[in-house]
């Protein structure tokens, strides 16, 4: 692939070699300073072992192409001052919460890019060389890349995992008496690796390492898209340190993070769903295939309360007065972009108990557990735990500032229940343990964002009655199975993300409701009507190249050889606001569930989210079990390449439903005129004299209405194939009062009126003569 960016383009960069190296965990140790707009602290990084990546050379000569032609210089180590990591000598106490205080040391100094100022080591090296040329024929230094933007790095440091008490039962030793790069790998090989049945003992390790004291400073530099690391001596993957801190300070125009006020006027701040995700809150890898776990401790002012991505529904530990720390952990491997974070002065909002409405339903509707072992990597899944999968409703709470606990008790608590057992009822098990769910901002541009066991809102979905807040809600809420348990391996495809959740959302929703299966056809049918109106006009008002589903084509997934890959139109400033990858899924997904019957496809698709949750996915990896799934006699032209032709590398309009058609159809006999390239083009288009006779019925009508003689062998056959619908067109020709029509007409029942029934007979003859 063509890995060289163009700064002017809009394509997304995302950087990391993950094809050297990849990220199994991050410990994340931070303070929130809301004077200075920053978060401030350590990340520690802990790598999968090297010997188990194929290709062992690095992507610097491949990172110089794709920024500039300007040399990179790395800074290197030298005594600096930091802040203080509370590294302790018996960190066999060290407890989830007991990390760095709020005091922070001596200002460090930055160079002109927000770097500490290390000058250059005297190494007799040159940094151009580095850069230009990382292939192991020489003397050349591995070098990690990792995605960075808007940060100000302090300072890299290898991290003595040997030196925490108890470690040697991750080695091959008894004692740890020689002390080793190898030995250290090994510890950290054994530690990513633990089963998922000692993940607590997994965890307090990670913790206990990422408190280990520093063993060597590593040179490091940055440039405007990421993070360069090297060891000297280091010259493959397997030799570089599995395990580094980094220090670092994020930026107050960082683009991942918004420093704003909520709607009482207090300070916030809280992760955006930026388009370049989580780069400018932390340094990590981007990619999606960089599935890691984390933990992380934040602390903040006592008022200030921390919400984030974790398992656990954290309470807050006070360090000192004024000042409290909050610690989350995540044990389901996500890409690191899920990661989310919001801190302010939030209140947790409960009903009443005399206003409890909550109506699950029976277990009944949820006997569907599919048996057999999950495919994802090892973790302590709920989809292998019975508890787990009976559960129709997890804990969840409510946050939002304390001027709207009015509305969140009346809008929005009651409907949450009800819309978390219909998602259950539907796709089953859900895939994490519980949801916390705030209302953001004045200022955020979504009316929602979903993020694992955290949900935002936008203030916009209280208002008025609850049809906005419930549709919503379901939308996010299947999220969580479509977009975080189940990713797409390439950020292109948001389809399977986003298409998915608004086709769910309705179904969702109108259980969620308990309608009757007539008022939620209904109700589906007329928000089909206003989706495909929605998405015409987007069609009309956007660039060809923004209209596709899967832009990449047969190029989607594939990466370079590093792991470095480009997001296309990632950066594009309209991709925000477009809605075509979720309009043009969702009536893909409308169309495969019409095809199947809703009863077969939403079988299928509960068996197709146990065998891919904890995975990512490409298209063809839904489209080819779904398609297996259908006996052949019933595939007609379906086809994984048709799909794709017809639906994800095409732009414009995709394929209609016979519903569909004819709301198109009736759509247009609205119109006063139509040209006859029109016409011609939607007859063309959409093989109308092909489709079902309701659809063939309205598109005679257009032709009668406006007179397209080219099409008049079209309304002859109808009138003598289907002669049980065709007794209303005889009318609107003579009425037409066209003389080649009227001739059509009598002709026409010439033919047929020796067939015809005699009530029909004589009410056509009436019409004509």
């Amino acid at each position: 692939m063509d890995t060289k960016l163009d700064p002017s383009r809009d394509d997304l960069p995302l950087m990391a070699n993950t094809s050297h190296m990849l990220v199994k965990h991050y410990v994340l140790d931070l303070d929130v300073n809301f004077e200075s707009q920053t978060i401030e602290g350590t990340i520690v990084l802990f790598f999968e072992d090297g010997n188990q990546v194929k290709k062992q050379t690095s992507s610097t000569k491949e990172i110089c192409q794709l920024e500039s032609n300007e040399a990179c210089t790395f800074r290197t180590p030298e005594p600096c001052h930091i802040p203080a990591t509370n590294a302790r000598t018996d960190s066999s106490k060290l407890g989830y919460n007991d990390f760095a205080i709020c005091d922070k040391g001596e200002k460090d100094t930055f160079d002109k890019d927000g770097n500490h100022d290390n000058q250059e080591q005297a190494s007799g090296i040159s940094s151009s060389e580095y850069c230009c040329d990382t292939r192991n024929h020489g003397r050349e230094d591995f070098l990690l890349v990792l995605d960075c933007c808007d940060l100000s790095v302090l300072k890299v440091e290898e991290v003595d995992v040997a030196a925490v008490p108890g470690i040697e039962k991750f080695t091959r030793s008894s004692k740890l008496s020689v002390i080793s790069e190898e030995l250290r790998n090994e510890v950290v090989g054994e530690l990513v690796t633990l089963p998922a049945d000692r993940w607590r003992e997994q965890l307090d390790y990670y913790a206990r390492c990422g408190q280990a004291p520093g063993c060597g400073e590593l040179f490091f530099d940055t440039d405007t898209w990421s993070l360069q690391i090297r060891k000297p001596g280091a010259l493959t993957a397997s030799e570089f340190p599995h395990a580094i801190r980094i220090w670092y300070k994020t930026k107050p125009e960082g683009r991942s993070v918004a420093w704003t006020s909520d709607q009482s006027g207090r300070p916030c701040v809280y992760t955006v769903g930026s388009p370049i995700n989580n780069r400018a809150l932390f340094p990590c890898q981007e990619p999606p295939v960089a599935m890691s776990t984390w933990q992380a401790t934040v602390r903040a002012a006592a008022s200030f309360v921390v919400l984030m991505s974790g398992e656990n529904s954290a309470k807050p530990a006070q360090l000192r007065e004024g000042c409290s720390s909050w610690h989350y952990y995540v044990t389901m491997p996500m890409p690191a972009a899920t990661l989310t974070i919001a801190v302010g002065c939030w209140t947790e909002i409960k009903l009443e108990k005399d206003l409890v409405t909550e109506r699950p339903f029976s277990s009944s509707e949820a006997t569907f557990r599919c048996a057999g072992v999950c495919g994802h990597v090892e973790y302590p899944c709920r989809f292998q735990n019975a508890s787990a999968t009976a559960q129709e409703v997890i804990p969840h709470r409510v946050f939002a500032p304390m001027c709207l606990r009015d509305v969140c008790q009346e809008t929005l608590l009651p409907l949450i229940p009800p819309c978390l057992s219909a998602a259950h009822s539907v796709l089953g098990t859900h895939p994490f343990s519980r949801l916390d769910i705030l209302i953001v901002p004045a200022n955020f541009s979504s009316l929602g964002m979903a993020s694992p066991h955290i949900i935002f809102l936008s203030q916009s979905t209280l208002t008025g009655m609850n049809h906005l807040c419930g549709t919503r809600l379901c939308h996010e809420i299947a999220h969580a199975w479509f977009g975080l348990a189940i990713g797409a391996r390439d950020w292109t495809e948001e389809w399977l993300s986003e298409g998915f959740a608004t086709h769910l959302e309705d179904v969702f929703w109108t259980k969620a409701q308990q309608l009757s299966p007539h008022e939620a056809q209904e109700q589906q049918e007329l928000r089909a009507c206003l989706r495909w109106r929605r998405l015409q006009d987007e069609l009309r008002n956007s660039p060809e190249e923004m209209q596709v589903l899967r832009p990449s084509k047969e190029k989607t997934g594939q990466v370079s050889d590093s792991g470095a890959s480009v997001v296309k139109h990632g950066l594009n400033p309209e991709k925000i606001f477009m809605q075509v990858h979720y309009l043009k899924g969702y009536f893909l997904l409308r169309f495969l569930a019409k095809r199947l019957g809703s009863e077969t496809y939403f079988s299928f698709l509960r068996k197709f989210v146990h065998t891919f949750h904890g995975q990512l996915i490409l298209s063809q990896d839904f489209l080819q079990m779904l398609l297996e799934s259908i006996p052949e006699e019933k595939r007609q032209d379906l086809s994984v390449e048709n799909i794709f032709r017809d639906w994800l590398e095409s732009s414009g309009m995709p394929k209609l439903l016979p519903d569909q058609l004819v709301l198109l159809l009736e759509h247009l006999l609205e119109q006063k005129t139509l040209k006859p390239q029109t016409l011609q083009s939607l007859q063309r288009t959409y093989r109308l004299q092909e489709q079902d006779a309701e659809v063939r019925h309205r598109w005679c009508e257009l032709v009668v209405k406006h007179r397209h003689a080219q099409a008049h062998r079209h309304v002859e056959r109808f009138l003598l194939e289907d002669q049980a619908m065709g007794v209303y067109l005889y009318g609107e020709l003579m009425v037409s009062e066209d003389a080649r029509q009227q001739q059509l007409a009598r002709r026409c029942f010439e033919l047929a009126k020796v067939q015809m029934d005699r009530p029909s007979a004589d009410v056509v003859a009436q019409m004509l003569f």
